[in-house]
């Protein structure tokens, strides 16, 4: 897979509206996470590493976007509609498919209700997705420096591997000794539709040249 995503991404970045279109894809699936991670917040139970998270989550989503001012594309792609985005169906799926599924796992085969459930599922689509993250940024941080691009990633880099450490630690006090058996679910599940989302995207990059 880890090729795939290479020659996607190696393809990207020299084209520039597609590059300009790929940071935009990558902001507007930042701030569902960040949607998410407020959505699931209990109305008195917010801790500092949630707060810490969505903001951070936001922050990405901003930062993916400014980006674009640097390929001289600023005065496109100014929001998430489906024209500026790449794959967008697939790409919008994506983390909200996880999620469905996360919480049925956890609501059917744990028992979970209430608020667990809500953190629960928190826990495990994160946990996939920083899981992702750690594989995908690298691999994007890469292809910008064989072009010599004045984009980079390095520092959403160094959050996210900070991220998933902490979403780690946080599993194995929220499922106990359960906890692998519950990564290992969430890591299949978030695989499953990563998967579909970069064959959409490579079938929509073979369609263009």
């Amino acid at each position: 897979m880890s090729d795939i995503l290479k020659n996607i991404i190696a393809g990207i970045v020299k084209n520039d509206n597609l590059h300009a279109k790929w940071l935009n894809t990558l902001s507007m699936m930042e701030n569902t996470g960040a949607r998410k991670i407020s959505a699931s917040e209990n109305k008195t139970h917010v801790t500092l590493m949630i707060l810490k998270h969505a903001a951070e989550e936001a922050r990405h989503a901003y930062y993916m976007k400014k980006q674009i001012s640097k390929l001289g594309l600023s005065g496109k792609y100014i929001d998430y509609n489906p024209a500026n985005l790449l794959s967008p169906l697939a790409s919008l799926q994506y983390l909200n498919r996880m999620d469905v599924d996360l919480c049925r796992y956890l609501k059917h085969d744990l028992k979970f209700e209430d608020h667990d459930l809500v953190f629960g599922a928190y826990l495990l689509v994160t946990y996939g997705i920083e899981l992702r993250a750690g594989e995908l940024y690298p691999i994007y941080q890469q292809a910008l420096d064989a072009v010599h691009s004045r984009i980079n990633v390095k520092s959403v880099i160094a959050e996210e591997e900070t991220h998933l450490e902490e979403m780690l630690n946080q599993m194995k006090l929220f499922f106990g000794d359960t906890w692998p058996n519950a990564a290992a679910y969430a890591e299949n599940i978030e695989k499953k539709y990563f998967k579909q989302w970069t064959n959409a995207l490579n079938n929509e990059l073979e369609s263009l040249f």
